[in-house]
Formats: structure tokens, sequence, C-alpha cells
């Protein structure tokens, strides 16, 4: 593999979970500094009740104060037709629909059953592309489930063949709460590219137990196409107990560019970006490298 797409999710999966409510001024010059990292698929947020979900209120202002070019693209996350709705005609690029692997997680994450969320799920793909827009679905829970506990491969696989029926741009894995390991993430890539076809297949991953970066490695040799991460490692699921960090963007990238995998993406830009932030956020973030630095670097480069 000699290159990876990555999508950059602080906006949206890095700042959901988060209690500091961040504006729509810092959000809006948050993904204006993810462009300049070189980040040119970018989920900005969702168009969700912002009484369940606070910190992604006002996505559809949020949308109308960004830069708009021909390699950018703006994923807005949908859990319905409205949301779909609501996305479109706030100028959204794609859509990003979500399923669930378990009735547990799916009934706490959308009120619907796991097989309810795989149909709606398939209607706002056709809807978006019907609508001249992108459409993706990503299967939640695909490594394990909060409520339930081990979520059996032959499900998610099952999910994806079915999912595959509507030709979403790509279907994506996620470790919703940060319990896979490298073995099981290299088996379940490697299944669900083998049922799905030619349909890219993308990875969501968590840190949660410090295993999100073996993990990205994993899916990457197993064949997945592109990877999700957030700058500075922010971010988890509000329905998800403890699934705090999403794999840090710097982390990827420094482990990504000693592998000579390119990425379009500055890991010095990113790292300063990182601390920038932190500022926002008033608090250290769970990156790594943006705390120990890029290498090679001399002890006064660092100082």
């Amino acid at each position: 593999m000699t290159a990876i797409e990555i999508v950059e999710v602080a906006p949206r999966d890095g700042l959901q979970n988060e209690k500091v409510l961040v504006s729509l001024e810092d959000k809006a010059e948050l993904i204006r500094r993810l462009i300049d990292c070189g980040a040119r698929r970018i989920e900005v947020g969702s168009f969700v009740n912002p009484k369940k979900v606070p910190q992604m209120a006002g996505t559809d202002e949020l949308l109308a104060m960004l830069p708009r070019r021909g390699d950018l693209t703006y994923v807005g996350l949908v859990m319905n037709m409205r949301g779909l709705e609501r996305g479109l005609a706030a100028g959204i690029d794609e859509a990003g629909a979500v399923c669930v692997s378990t009735d547990g997680f799916a009934m706490r994450n959308q009120g619907q059953t796991s097989d309810e969320s795989i149909g709606v799920a398939s209607e706002i793909v056709l809807a978006a592309k019907a609508a001249g827009k992108s459409g993706q679905v990503t299967i939640g829970a695909a490594f394990g489930c909060p409520f339930e506990g081990e979520v059996p491969a032959e499900r998610v696989v099952a999910m994806a063949r079915k999912l595959a029926e509507v030709a979403p741009r790509e279907i994506a894995l996620a470790d919703t709460i940060g319990v896979a390991v490298p073995a099981q993430v290299s088996r379940l890539v490697t299944q669900v590219r083998e049922a799905i076809g030619g349909i890219p297949v993308r990875v969501h991953l968590h840190n949660t137990r410090n295993t999100g970066i073996a993990n990205a490695w994993a899916a990457i040799e197993a064949g997945a196409t592109t990877l999700d991460a957030a700058l500075g490692g922010i971010g988890g699921c509000p329905f998800a107990p403890n699934a705090t960090g999403n794999i840090a963007t710097e982390d990827l990238l420094y482990m990504l560019d000693r592998s000579d995998v390119a990425t379009g993406y500055d890991l010095a830009a990113a790292i300063g970006h990182a601390k920038w932030l932190e500022t926002v956020m008033n608090k250290p973030l769970p990156a790594m490298v943006s705390r120990a630095g890029s290498f090679p670097q001399t002890i006064e480069q660092k100082a």
C-alpha cells in the first residue's frame, strides 16, 4: 500500500462527546486548519436532534461558513431521511449513514432495531445518490457492543453484503467502543472485502484501550483504503459508555509517514493545529505525537 485516504472526523465525532460546547466560529476555524493540514474529506457535523447531541447544534449554519473548493468533500452524518433533507439543504457533499450491528445499541443510538437501521441507511444512500451526492454507510459496533458484548463476524459480513446492494461509496467498519485488536481487524476487513466485491472498506477506530494505531495498520494490511482519524485524538460516542478517543490524526500520520505511505497531510502542520485545538478545548488532548514531537529532530528543535 503506497497511499491511504484519511477522513478527518474531529469536527463531528471528535466534538460530539466533549463537555465543552465549541462555537461555530471555532468549528469553522478548526475545519480551515484541517484543510491547511491537508484534509480533503472532512466530517463536518451531524444533522441530529440538538437536544440529544447539543454539541452538533448549528451544523446547517456551519456549512455556510466554510470554504468551497472542488477538491474538498464535506461529509454530514445523517440518521434518517429528515436528517438527509437538512444536510442536502445545507450543502453537504456526502451523506454518512449509520447502521448498528446489535439491537441493544441500535435502539439506544437511533431508536431502531439492527435490521431496521440497515433499511434506513440503504434508503439514505439511494436518496443521496438520487440528489447527485455521495452516500456511504458505517456499521457501528462492528467489533463489539457495549450492551451485548461480542458481535459475531458473520453478522457484520451479512450486514455489509446487504448494504452493498445499494452500492454506497464505501462501507465502514466502526470500532465504536475501542475493543478491537489487530488480528480481529485483519480478519473482519478481509471477510467484508471478500463479501462486497469492489466496494471500498473504510475503518473507524477508537483508541480507548490503546490498540487504535496497531489496529489501523492491521486494517491497511488487510486492504482497507480509508481510515477515520480526529485531530488531537478527541472524541467518542455519547451513547457508548466510556468510548473515548478516536485515533489521533497526528499519531496516524507519524506511523504512515515513517512507513512511506502517502496521505497528502503535513504532519508538522497537524501538530501545530492540534496545539491550537488544545487551547479551544482548554485541556491536554490524548494524541501522543503532539506531545513528543516528530522524528528525527534535535533537542534544540524540540525546545
